[in-house]
């Protein structure tokens, strides 16, 4: 019962599967060489992609607290006088 489980989890015999990926995988690190990439080169180029997506977010989260800090320069007076006055009436 469990071996028909895992069989299905893993789409055949647990040693197909595997020639099947040793296979695939000798395949795929043959393509690389002849491409000149190394598993190296890209995590680091994947590293630096997510960095770059941080730094975009991150900036753009910095850009709008800037906005709302000016805008509270002006904002926050301008309610403070208007509370002032409305509460002489």
């Amino acid at each position: 019962m469990a071996n028909g489980r895992i069989e299905r989890f893993l789409g055949g015999s647990p040693l197909g599967v595997l020639v099947r990926l040793l296979f695939i995988s000798l395949l795929v690190g043959a393509a690389m060489a002849f491409l000149g990439l190394s598993p190296r080169a890209l995590f680091d180029a994947a590293a630096r992609f997510v960095r770059s997506l941080g730094d975009l977010g991150f900036g753009a989260l910095r850009e709008v607290g800037q906005w709302i800090i000016g805008g509270a320069l002006l904002v926050v007076p301008l309610w403070l006088l208007s509370r002032l006055f409305a509460a002489r009436r």
